[in-house]
């Protein structure tokens, strides 16, 4: 077990705590199920969720009926998903695997979903050409990313630059709506959007 994976499984336990991590307040889990069902081709289209921690955005896209795969290298992050799909009642396909480098089947998704992955991934390009590789033909990436007040972080337009060099188009949307967070922010938060 690495040390950066030691990190996250220690922090399984209580990942949830963070109101736009386990979405437990009613309000932040519809901000966040409004957010994403616009983006997103209609269910039941396959998703891959990339570095999904507890699996909260891959049990709420499984409960609107997408074919939802999870995939995170911590493997407390995985047995937390995998718990949590359980009891609510849904069916979600979760793996223990590195977001850098996927271990999923190229052109199977309609879908890659990233939340506060990209920044943390050891070289963005490289984690972008293995992301896209998993998308059938016309197949939607969806970031969700920030620059946050620690430093940490990407900014939209480095975002935008990154995903540029691989795809057509990146819009971003700004998310600083207070119900998407259960409080209001000051840093950059932002949903990047690319569909071809």
């Amino acid at each position: 077990m690495t040390e950066e994976t030691g990190y996250w499984d220690s922090q399984a336990a209580t990942f949830d705590h963070e109101p736009d991590h386990g979405l437990l307040d009613p309000q932040v889990r519809q901000a966040w199920q409004r957010l994403l069902l616009a983006e997103l081709p209609a269910a039941p289209a396959a998703v891959a969720d990339l570095g999904c921690g507890t699996g909260t955005l891959s049990v709420l896209l499984a409960a609107e009926g997408y074919a939802v795969t999870g995939l995170d290298f911590a493997p407390q992050m995985i047995r937390a998903a995998r718990a949590k799909a359980r009891a609510a009642g849904v069916s979600a396909r979760f793996e223990l695997s590195d977001a850098a480098a996927p271990s999923l089947p190229a052109a199977s998704f309609d879908v890659v979903l990233a939340r506060h992955v990209l920044w943390a991934m050891p070289d963005t390009g490289d984690a972008l050409e293995a992301w896209l590789r998993l998308l059938l033909p016309g197949g939607l990436l969806v970031l969700v990313e920030g620059r946050w007040s620690t430093g940490a972080g990407l900014t939209a337009e480095e975002a935008g630059r990154a995903v540029l060099r691989h795809r057509a188009d990146a819009t971003i949307t700004v998310l600083s709506d207070p119900a998407l967070w259960g409080a209001p922010v000051t840093d950059e938060r932002y949903l990047l959007v690319s569909r071809r």
